[in-house]
């Protein structure tokens, strides 16, 4: 009997999400503003901490057993904007252990996403805390896991259209060139995933950004990342270029890049890259200057003195796997060439078209 009143005495209290979220929030205030406090004080704190995140996404995301619970959920998402507690849990990312750090990336990332009263509350709060969001893009500067988790955490606030036109407009857009290339595989392959999220994911937002800074932006681009002397940048780069000029959004600037005899140039030369996939993406771009309907005459010169090269080219060129659109386009694309250079040609096969 004495026994059983023992373990009622230490049986451990189950919080309240809320709870929860208040007790997180003194956690991290306390890590935050005692940097100085006992080692052993603050291991205490952090193993505290680590647990109640646990439990925070074990309610956000459910324990297998059962389904997370919506009112519960929803009770959570309010607390943790309501006292900044969002704030506090990014800022502390680097000082958490790794796993109690991937916990914390999972509880963000849910975050952003849950609705209270069929509104993305997460949305709002960034863009009233947008220095947030320049605090996880210079992630990219720290080293290894740290810029990992900041660049997970970015690419889940970019899914708010606020927060991917504010990093587009900044000068984080810049810095991009430099993170792709960085010397760690596994931060610049991180930092191509949220390059190419900002690029694609908010179609009228990339629309606006691209047409407005077309000159410096693409110049980068062609120097820095589709001439790069790394074969990874040059094959992530092409890959992007092509997703970017194949959507429909991104017509005008389309147009006004397969008009460029300097862009085309270049693609030429990637064409004859040793890799395979690096010429299949090169061709998924090529093609668009090809079937351009008003090509200016330094391209179609380039074109025609180059012509039996590319037949041969494009003549044996092929994938490893079927593919009946790459055979369609290469077939139009080979058709387009042929009739190069013959006068008052009709202009209905092979056009590009918005």
């Amino acid at each position: 009997m004495k026994k059983d009143v023992m373990k009622g005495l230490f049986k451990h209290k189950v919080r309240s999400p809320v709870e929860l979220v208040r007790h997180a929030h003194v956690l991290l205030v306390f890590l935050d503003t005692n940097t100085s406090s006992r080692e052993n004080k603050r291991e205490e704190k952090l193993s505290e901490l680590s647990k109640t995140i646990l439990e925070i996404r074990t309610i956000l995301y459910g324990n297998g057993a059962s389904e997370p619970n919506p009112d519960a959920c929803s009770q959570l998402t309010q607390e943790f904007f309501k006292e900044d507690t969002f704030r506090l849990l990014i800022i502390s990312l680097p000082n958490l252990k790794l796993g109690p750090r991937q916990d914390a990336t999972h509880v963000i990332a849910n975050l952003q996403r849950q609705r209270v009263n069929s509104k993305i509350i997460a949305s709002h709060y960034l863009e009233n805390n947008i220095d947030l969001v320049d605090i996880l893009m210079q992630g990219y500067e720290k080293e290894g896991d740290v810029a990992l988790t900041y660049g997970a955490v970015a690419r889940e606030c970019i899914r708010h259209q606020s927060v991917a036109r504010h990093v587009l407009e900044s000068d984080h857009m810049k810095k991009f060139f430099e993170f792709v290339q960085i010397p760690n595989f596994e931060v610049a392959s991180d930092a191509g995933a949220t390059f190419k999220e900002l690029l694609t994911r908010h179609k009228s937002t990339v629309a606006e950004f691209l047409s407005k800074n077309y000159d410096w932006f693409f110049k980068k681009y062609n120097s820095q990342l589709l001439e790069s002397t790394s074969y990874f940048t040059r094959r992530r780069a092409v890959k992007l270029l092509g997703d970017m000029l194949l959507d429909r959004s991104n017509c005008a600037v389309m147009v006004r890049y397969v008009s460029s005899l300097d862009n085309m140039v270049i693609l030429m030369n990637l064409l004859r890259d040793s890799n395979k996939t690096i010429q299949f993406e090169t061709f998924n771009v090529f093609k668009l200057f090809v079937a351009n309907q008003n090509k200016p005459p330094e391209v179609i010169t380039i074109l025609v003195s180059n012509k039996p090269k590319l037949l041969q080219f494009l003549s044996n060129f092929n994938t490893d796997k079927v593919d009946e659109q790459f055979e369609a386009d290469r077939r139009q694309v080979i058709s387009e060439i042929m009739t190069l250079g013959e006068e008052d040609r009709p202009l209905d096969e092979c056009e590009v078209q918005c």
